[in-house]
C-alpha cells in the first residue's frame, strides 16, 4: 500500500472517532436499561414518599388596583410632594407592599405571633436548644477556646425577637406581582392554612390602603401645622414692613414723590442747558477780553482787531472814516493845506477818527462789562445746578428706600396670601382623604393546595432519574476500558475478531463443565467453538495451521477453557492433541480429573518420562492430552530448549493439530518462548473485565518479538446482557441456535 493510501486510511479513521455512535449509546441504554428504569423507580418512590410527607401549603390571592391618578378636592401636590404619573410612583408602591411595616401592622392587626401556624418554628426549639447545649458543653471541655457568658434576655426581648421571626416568616411567604401593562397588582401570601392564607391576602391589601391614608392624613396634619406656624411669622413680617412704609412718608412729609421727583429731574435738565450756553458766551467774551487787556490801552491796535473791525458800531464809523479819507485825499490833489475847503475836510477827518476812539473805547467798556457779567451769570449757574443736583439726589434716595419698603411690603403679601390659600386648601383636604387604591378582587380559600405539586415533581423526579440514569450508564461505558464488542477489538486493539464464546451459566468458583462442547442443550456455545475453528482455518488458506497457541493477558480469562474445546472442535476434523505448555499454574489436568502422578511436558522435557508415557487419551472427545506434568523449577527454560522444539516437529508428524495451552503473557514470558514453535497464535480476552491497556501491553509483546497475533477470541460474552447480538453476526449463529438457546436456556 502507498503512503498516500496508508494516510487516507488513517484520515478515515480519524474522521469516524469523531462521529458520535448514537447506535452505540443506544446499545448502552439497551444493556442497562433495568438497572436504568430500577433506579428511576427507587429514585421517583423516595421522592413521591418524601413529597406525600409533607405538610401542603396553600395560596390565595387578591388582586388590587393602584390607580395613577389620584382624586384631589383641591390641587395640593406641592404638600404631599407625590408624583404618580411616573414609572417610579407603581415601583414604590410595590416595594411598600413588600415592606416590613406593612408586613408587621399585619402582624399586629391579626396577631400571628400567637398564630399555631407560625409557631411552628418553635418545634424546633427542642431541637436548637440540644445543639447549643451540645456546643456549649464542648466549649467547656475545650478550655483553650475563649469562653463567653450566655446573654439572659428579658421577657420583652424574647417577644421581641419571637415576633421579628413571625415578621420573617409573613415576608417569606407573600409576594406581590405586578400585572404587566396594568396597575393591577396581585397580593399572595402561603399557609399551611387556606383560611388564613385567603385572609392575609386581603388583609394585606387593607392595612397598605390604611397606611397610604394614614400617611397623607399625617402629611396634612403636619401640613397644616407648618402652614399655621408660617403664617404667623408671615403675617408678623408684613406688618412691620407695611409699619415702615408708613413711618417713611410720615418722616419724610411725602405726598407724590414720583411727581417731585420728575420735577426736579426738568428743573436739573432746564439749569444744566442753561449752564452750557452761559458757559459758551462766557468763553467767546472771555477771548476777546483778554486780546484788549494785551494791547494795554493802545487804540489803534485795539481797532485792529477782528472782533473790534467787525462789530456793527465800529463798522459804521469805519465808513465814515475812509469817506472822509477820500475827501481829503481828492481835495489835496486841488488844494494846498491852509486852503480853507481843505481845512473843512481835515477837521471833518479828525472828528470821525475821534468819533472812531469813542466808539472803540466804549466798546472796550462794553466787552469788560459783558465779560463781567458772563462770568456772574456761569458762577450763578453753576450753583444753581450744584443744588438741584443735591436736591435731586436727596429725592432719589428717598425714591429707593420708598420702593425697597413697598418691595418688602408686596413680597410680604405675596407670601402671606400664598400661605394662607395653601392652609385654606388643606384644612379643605383634611377632611377628605381619598385613597390611591382600591381591592379589585378579594382573596378566595384556596380548595388545592399550591405546593408540593405531587404529580409534577414525580414525574419531574421521573424524568430526571432517568436522565440521571442514562448519563451514568453512559459514562460506566465511556470510562470502561474493557473489551466487549467486535467494534472494541478493531478500535481499541487494532485487532481482527477470531471469534466469539458466550458466556454459559455456571456456579461461581467453578470452572465450565468439561463436556459443554458436546451438550445439545448449549448449542451457542458448541456453535461458537466451530465459528472459531473456521475463523482459524480461514486465516490464510496458503499457509498450514497445524500448530495454534492460546494464550492470554491475566489467569481467569478462560484460555484453558478455550485451548480444551478448540482441541474438541479440531479433533472432529483430524488427529489432535491438547499440549499444556503452563507449567507454573497447570489447569489442564484438573480440567480433565488427570490423576496427581500423571506425567507430562514438564516430565517429557527432563527426560524421566518418554512420550508415550505422558500421553492421555480421550476417547469421547476422540484426542490426545498431554498435561503440564510436574511442576518444574525452570518452566521457560524448558520451553527455550532445543527439545520442546523436537517435541513440536515430531508431533507434527503424528498430529493434523496441535492445540497449546500456555501461561498469560503478563504473568511470565513463556508463551512469548512457545509462539515460535506455532503457527497461529490466539490471544483470549474476556469480555468486560480486562482492561484495553493490560491487553495492548501483552500484545505489543509479541510484536516486540517479531511475533503476530492472528486474532482475538472475545470469551464469556453475556450476549442477553449486552443487547448486541447483531454486532456478533458471523461469529455465531444468530437466527438459529441462539433462538433455540434464549428459547431453553434453562435445560
Amino acid at each position: 500500500m502507498s503512503s498516500n493510501g496508508i494516510a487516507k486510511t488513517d484520515d478515515k479513521a480519524m474522521n469516524q472517532d469523531d462521529v458520535i455512535d448514537l447506535g452505540r449509546y443506544l446499545m448502552v441504554i439497551k444493556r442497562y436499561k433495568w438497572k436504568i428504569l430500577g433506579l428511576a423507580l427507587v429514585f421517583t418512590l423516595l421522592v413521591a414518599l418524601i413529597v406525600l410527607s409533607m405538610t401542603p401549603i396553600y395560596k390565595a390571592s387578591s388582586s388590587l388596583l393602584i390607580e395613577a391618578e389620584e382624586a384631589k378636592v383641591v390641587s395640593i401636590e406641592e404638600v404631599y410632594g407625590l408624583d404618580s404619573t411616573g414609572k417610579e410612583y407603581f415601583q414604590t408602591q410595590y416595594e411598600i407592599l413588600k415592606s416590613r411595616h406593612i408586613a408587621e401592622k399585619v402582624v399586629d392587626k391579626l396577631d400571628l405571633t400567637n398564630s399555631p401556624y407560625f409557631a411552628s418554628e418553635e418545634d424546633e426549639g427542642g431541637i436548637k436548644d440540644f445543639l447549643e447545649g451540645a456546643k456549649a458543653t464542648i466549649k467547656s471541655l475545650l478550655t483553650f477556646l475563649p469562653q463567653s457568658e450566655k446573654e439572659v434576655l428579658t421577657q420583652e426581648e424574647i417577644d421581641w425577637i419571637n415576633k421579628q421571626k413571625v415578621i420573617e416568616s409573613f415576608m417569606e411567604s407573600m409576594t406581590v406581582s405586578p400585572v404587566n401593562n396594568t396597575q393591577v397588582v396581585k397580593i399572595s401570601f402561603e399557609s399551611e392554612s387556606p383560611k388564613l392564607a385567603a385572609k392575609i391576602a386581603d388583609t394585606t391589601a387593607e392595612v397598605y390602603i390604611e397606611s397610604y391614608l394614614e400617611a397623607k392624613f399625617d402629611m396634612t396634619s403636619k401640613a397644616t401645622t407648618w402652614l399655621n406656624d408660617s403664617l404667623q411669622g408671615l403675617r408678623l413680617k408684613l406688618e412691620r414692613s407695611e409699619q415702615r412704609l408708613a413711618e417713611f412718608y410720615e418722616k419724610e412729609q411725602l405726598v407724590d414723590l414720583d411727581g417731585v421727583v420728575g420735577l426736579a429731574a426738568e428743573e436739573l435738565q432746564g439749569l444744566s442747558e442753561q449752564l452750557l450756553e452761559a458757559e459758551n458766551r462766557l468763553k467767546n467774551s472771555e477771548i476777546i477780553y483778554q486780546q484788549v487787556q494785551n494791547y494795554a490801552g493802545d487804540i489803534d491796535e485795539i481797532a485792529k482787531l477782528p472782533e473790534v473791525l467787525n462789530h456793527p458800531s465800529i463798522q459804521s464809523v469805519r465808513e465814515s472814516e475812509l469817506t472822509a479819507q477820500s475827501k481829503v485825499s481828492e481835495l489835496s490833489k486841488v488844494y494846498g493845506p491852509k486852503h480853507q475847503k481843505m481845512i473843512s475836510a481835515m477837521a471833518e477827518l479828525n472828528s470821525v477818527k475821534e468819533s472812531m476812539n469813542r466808539q472803540v473805547r466804549a466798546l472796550i467798556s462794553g466787552i469788560t462789562s459783558d465779560y463781567g457779567q458772563a462770568t456772574s451769570q456761569v458762577a450763578g449757574l453753576r450753583k444753581a445746578v450744584a443744588d438741584a443736583k443735591a436736591q435731586y439726589r436727596k429725592l432719589t434716595t428717598l425714591d429707593s428706600q420708598r420702593k425697597i419698603l413697598q418691595r418688602e411690603v408686596s413680597i410680604n403679601q405675596q407670601l402671606y396670601d400664598s400661605f394662607f390659600t395653601r392652609l385654606k386648601e388643606t384644612s379643605e383636604v383634611g377632611g377628605f382623604e381619598s385613597a390611591n387604591a382600591r381591592i379589585l378582587d378579594r382573596a378566595t380559600i384556596p380548595v388545592y393546595p399550591a405546593k408540593p405539586k405531587t404529580t409534577l415533581i414525580v414525574l419531574a423526579a421521573f424524568v430526571l432519574s432517568l436522565g440521571f440514569g442514562v448519563f451514568i450508564a453512559v459514562i460506566m461505558d465511556v470510562l470502561n476500558s474493557g473489551i466487549r464488542s467486535v467494534e472494541d477489538v478493531e478500535r481499541k486493539l487494532g485487532q481482527r475478531m477470531m471469534g466469539l464464546i458466550p458466556w454459559q451459566p455456571h456456579k461461581k468458583k467453578e470452572d465450565l463443565p468439561l463436556r459443554e462442547f458436546f451438550d445439545p442443550a448449549h448449542h451457542t456455545f458448541s456453535e461458537a467453538i466451530r465459528t472459531l475453528r473456521t475463523s482459524v482455518q480461514l486465516i490464510d488458506i496458503e499457509t498450514t495451521k497445524q500448530v495454534i497457541m492460546v494464550t492470554s493477558s491475566v489467569p481467569k480469562e478462560g484460555k484453558t477453557t478455550v485451548s480444551i474445546n478448540m482441541a474438541f472442535a479440531m479433533g472432529q476434523l483430524g488427529k489432535t492433541i491438547l499440549v499444556d505448555t503452563d507449567m507454573r499454574r497447570p489447569s489442564v489436568a484438573k480440567r480433565f480429573d488427570f490423576p496427581g502422578f500423571q506425567p507430562g511436558l514438564s516430565n517429557l522435557l527432563a527426560g524421566t518420562h518418554r512420550l508415550d508415557e505422558c500421553l492421555v487419551s480421550d476417547a469421547e472427545a476422540g484426542i490426545d492430552v498431554i498435561s503440564a506434568g510436574s511442576i518444574p523449577t525452570n518452566p521457560q527454560e524448558m520451553l527455550a530448549s532445543n527439545k520442546f522444539k523436537d517435541l513440536i516437529t515430531e508431533l507434527k508428524t503424528v498430529y493434523d493439530y496441535i492445540i497449546i495451552d500456555t501461561a498469560p503473557t503478563q504473568a511470565v514470558s513463556d508463551s512469548i518462548v512457545v509462539s515460535k514453535v506455532c503457527d497461529v497464535v490466539l490471544y483470549v480476552v474476556r469480555a468486560d473485565n480486562t482492561k484495553e491497556q493490560l491487553i495492548n501491553s501483552g500484545l505489543n509483546r509479541f510484536m516486540s518479538t517479531g511475533k503476530r497475533v492472528d486474532g482475538i477470541v472475545l470469551n464469556q460474552v453475556d450476549l442477553q446482557k449486552s443487547s448486541n447480538a447483531y454486532a456478533y453476526t458471523g461469529y455465531y449463529d444468530k437466527y438459529g441456535y441462539n433462538s433455540h438457546y434464549a428459547d431453553g436456556k434453562d435445560s
